[in-house]
């Protein structure tokens, strides 16, 4: 409920202010697209805000990296970083980020094999946005979740498996993801990373007597993926 009402504040506030904008740009007071054009990181910063006080602090690692992400860009747009630096640093980061989905070395296995994907239950794409999923299926399949400069979180604690074992698919480019899994499951997770990280943070209760095995292959591109119990 809390966090209900705190993404209607935010959305409400962010409705209002753009329509002020175009409002201002309508009576001739400014340029509503050079604004656009210089403020646009504002509504990452904006998003990255929502979702700390949407999850009351609790789960701050998609807030704070849309944060960081959204202040770099607004700090390049304003002149408060070196020109120079800046005009070499994105155009870098774009060919690093493509050669590495390119090259990237292949997940290092795992002793059990992982299962392949039969139908998929949980497909998330989140670009400039937020993505806040509760799973509650009762025989979840697996899946893919991505995170384009963007946040998701997942929830899973009020799931099952169906045959007992699924896989799902993290990815973080520029941005974060996040799940949360119910302790009496077995996790097995399989990662690659190019200037981001992916923290397994999962505790089992009881990892040798676990009915449940949930395979996560994660990938993370300057951005993060947290797998936590």
């Amino acid at each position: 409920m809390v966090k209900d009402y705190h993404g209607r504040i935010f959305a409400g506030l962010f409705i209002i202010a753009l329509g002020v904008l175009f409002l201002l740009g309508s009576l001739d007071k400014i340029e509503v697209w050079d604004v656009l054009a210089k403020y646009w990181p504002l509504i990452l910063i904006f998003i990255g805000i929502s979702h700390l006080f949407s999850s009351q602090f609790r789960h701050t690692t998609g807030g704070i990296i849309l944060i960081l992400i959204g202040g770099f860009f607004l700090l390049a747009n304003l002149d408060i970083l070196e020109y120079n630096l800046w005009s070499i640093l994105w155009p870098a980061a774009i060919i690093a980020v493509g050669l590495w989905i390119l090259l990237r070395p292949s997940f290092k296995g795992t002793k059990n094999k992982m299962p392949d994907f039969k139908e998929d239950d949980l497909g998330i794409f989140a670009m400039f946005a937020g993505i806040d999923r509760r799973i509650e299926s009762q025989a979840f399949r697996g899946g893919k979740a991505t995170a384009v400069m963007g946040a998701v979180e997942i929830d899973m604690r009020d799931a099952k498996l169906a045959g007992k074992e699924a896989t799902l698919e993290l990815t973080a480019i520029m941005g974060a993801v996040e799940i949360r899994i119910p302790r009496e499951w077995n996790v097995v997770v399989d990662s690659s990373a190019f200037l981001g990280a992916v923290e397994d943070k999962f505790k089992s209760d009881s990892p040798e007597t676990a009915q449940n095995t949930l395979y996560i292959k994660a990938s993370a591109v300057l951005g993060g993926v947290e797998i936590r119990s």
